[in-house]
């Protein structure tokens, strides 16, 4: 291994050890070149209306594509080459013998390569993810650009550590008395095969990273199936990890971008296949239990869950108004972060003036967001775009005989005059109509729930992380005890809390090297990025002995 890869390997293993800040990639694109921004969008635009060439096309069947520009409304033209599953399969199977057997070192060396390649080509994929998610261009740029390489890069370290974790070779010698037993041993992390990362239309790279790279560095051959609505900022990651294979002299088909359409999906095929052994998922519950019902599978799922707000007691009302606004805003709510039920005493809560009415905080967090939406410098780079339009149906029919404070409504953007846009609802339920907030509504949706009092609050919120998952929840109090019993609480359903966050700190953002996503404890995920587990699970410690 070159010095290079091996500094920063440790550099990003010494961060997860310490849980310290670190990121190996700016997240501002004015750390960039400064022409950045506009090279990106010639770069993405000249990929329009055409077939995606800079990917492995042999034993291609078709072309196929599908994505619409939640900007733009119209759909973006980009044909990538279509494989059988069994094409992707035979491939795979090739590809495996080469992979498996490329030293440690080489592995963690080619796949750094890729990922500073596929920086190169950050301002791109940030407008390829704007057109196809709807995230805003700031957010298609971090997520999808220095955020995902840094959630890879943390799983390059770690499993670069754990393989490494015992000796390849030693004497072992046992006095047996008049004589001493001798044998060679040597140990060997053998990977379990093919890998299947089955990506989402929300976060393409982000979600889908961690799992291919933890995979490949454990000697695993991927196959990344992506979501038929967003496509292009993986297949961009895709063709330079591709490239990067190739210059190191080894196949192209290491990593494959397996497409299909709504119509006619091939994600089942794939997942069943008996060389499949490794599968990493992201999206709905359904098709994700699908998925772990699966024998003789790997799974590492991450799938939808109802994230909770505890509101007990604040010293700055506004600030915290403020905040949940920008939470809930943040991507429209498309977020598997994003805060949807808020749990709010009847009796109101504590500040420093007194009591605050149930009603006046309902009306302060609706409030809130609308002074957020339409601010001009604000409102429509927080929300972005709607990615599906599922998503607006939903709003409408959860709406419909609620108490509303705040109704959601087109956001307009200056820049894209037909944007799908969506300002968040804000709806009052009591505490008893379940049916209406104990499930997901995925997007822009709040409910404030009057609960009996601050305990009922807790019980809801760490009953509906239980039946339902939860990856995140965000609590205000000034009450010790209470935040104590809170934490204590969520953390026995396997949920984690962020207390009192104003300001710059947001319930929805987690720090690579810092901050695990998901716990894997509750129904929203059976793994985390990124501990142990999510590589030590991907291949298979094997000792032999020699006399």
């Amino acid at each position: 291994m070159n010095t290079t890869t091996n500094e920063r390997l440790q550099l990003a293993y010494a961060a997860q050890e310490s849980r310290t800040f670190y990121s190996a990639w700016p997240e501002s694109p004015r750390a960039y070149a400064e022409d950045g921004m506009q090279s990106g969008l010639l770069a993405f635009q000249s990929l329009l209306i055409q077939n995606f060439v800079g990917i492995q096309t042999q034993g291609c069947e078709g072309w196929l594509g599908e994505e619409i520009s939640p900007y733009l409304m119209t759909g973006l033209g980009i044909k990538y080459p279509a494989f059988s599953p069994d094409t992707l399969i035979q491939n795979a199977e090739s590809a495996q013998k080469i992979w498996s057997s490329t030293p440690i070192d080489v592995r963690a060396t080619i796949l750094i390569d890729a990922l500073d390649r596929v920086a190169n080509r950050f301002f791109e994929i940030a407008y390829a993810t704007m057109h196809t998610t709807g995230q805003s261009f700031l957010m298609g740029f971090q997520a999808s650009g220095p955020h995902a390489n840094d959630r890879a890069l943390e799983v390059l370290a770690m499993a670069f550590k754990e393989l490494n974790r015992f000796p390849s070779d030693i004497n072992w010698v046992k006095n047996m008395g008049k004589f001493d037993l001798t044998l060679q041993k040597n140990y060997k992390a053998i990977p379990k095969g093919v890998a299947l990362v089955i990506g989402c239309s929300t976060f393409p790279t982000w979600n889908t990273v961690p799992g291919l790279f933890g995979s490949l560095m454990t000697g695993n051959v991927g196959i990344v199936k992506p979501h038929p609505k967003s496509v292009l900022p993986i297949a961009i990651v895709v063709a330079e990890m591709q490239k990067a294979l190739v210059a190191a002299g080894l196949p192209a088909s290491v990593v494959q971008l397996g497409v299909d359409t709504l119509a006619n999906p091939i994600a089942k095929k794939l997942a069943e296949h008996s060389a499949v052994k490794i599968i990493d998922y992201t999206g709905g519950s359904a098709f994700g239990e699908y998925i772990e019902s699966l024998q003789g599978k790997t799974v590492f799922t991450e799938k939808s869950g109802v994230n909770s707000v505890i509101i007990e007691s604040v010293s700055d009302a506004a600030a915290v108004f403020s905040n949940i606004a920008f939470s809930a805003s943040l991507y429209s709510g498309q977020m598997c972060t994003a805060p949807q039920n808020i749990f709010v005493p009847s009796a109101g809560i504590h500040t420093p003036d007194g009591i605050m009415s149930y009603d006046a905080v309902f009306s302060g967090i609706a409030n809130a967001i609308q002074n957020l939406v339409e601010n001009p410098k604000m409102g429509s780079g927080i929300l972005g775009a709607i990615q599906n339009d599922a998503t607006n149906k939903r709003i409408k029919a959860i709406s419909l005989g609620k108490r509303i404070a705040l109704q959601s409504m087109p956001v307009p953007n200056a820049e894209f005059a037909d944007a799908r846009t969506a300002s968040p609802v804000v709806i009052a339920v009591e505490a008893d109509d379940i049916t209406t907030w104990k499930q997901e509504c995925f997007g822009p949706i709040l409910f404030v729930v009057k609960t009996l009092d601050a305990a009922h609050s807790l019980q809801l919120a760490s009953e509906s992380a239980e039946s339902l998952g939860a990856i995140t929840c965000l609590c205000y109090s000034n009450d010790i005890a209470y935040m104590n019993e809170v934490e204590s609480t969520m953390n026995k359903v396997f949920t984690p809390v962020s207390f009192n966050f104003t300001g710059s700190a947001f319930v929805n953002q987690h720090a690579a090297f810092s901050d695990f996503h998901v716990t894997g404890g509750n129904p929203s995920g059976n793994a985390t990025f990124t501990d142990a587990q999510f590589v030590n699970r991907r291949f298979v410690w094997v000792g032999n002995r020699k006399m």
